[in-house]
């Protein structure tokens, strides 16, 4: 049982540092109140992902593998 609390917590500094570099990477926009209610018409339209397309998806693969180390290492460390 050390070991799977150890392996978890090191999971989720990997994943918190990771987190933060993805974040970290992409570019300010500054579309202001516009750009956030109305999104951006034109990256619905383009064939390929941009580079911040990716970042964002990134993000989000990320913040959820965040998410999900840290219920685990909460449980682990809390309730066990």
């Amino acid at each position: 049982m050390p070991f799977i609390k150890l392996a978890l917590l090191v999971i989720n500094i990997l994943t918190s540092l990771f987190l933060i570099g993805v974040v970290m990477s992409q570019t300010t926009k500054s579309e202001g109140l516009t750009g956030t209610i109305g999104g951006k018409a034109q990256s619905t339209f383009r064939g390929k992902p941009g580079l911040d397309d990716k970042l964002n998806l990134l993000t989000k693969y990320a913040a959820v593998g965040w998410m999900v180390s840290s219920v685990l290492v909460a449980y682990v460390y809390i309730v066990r």
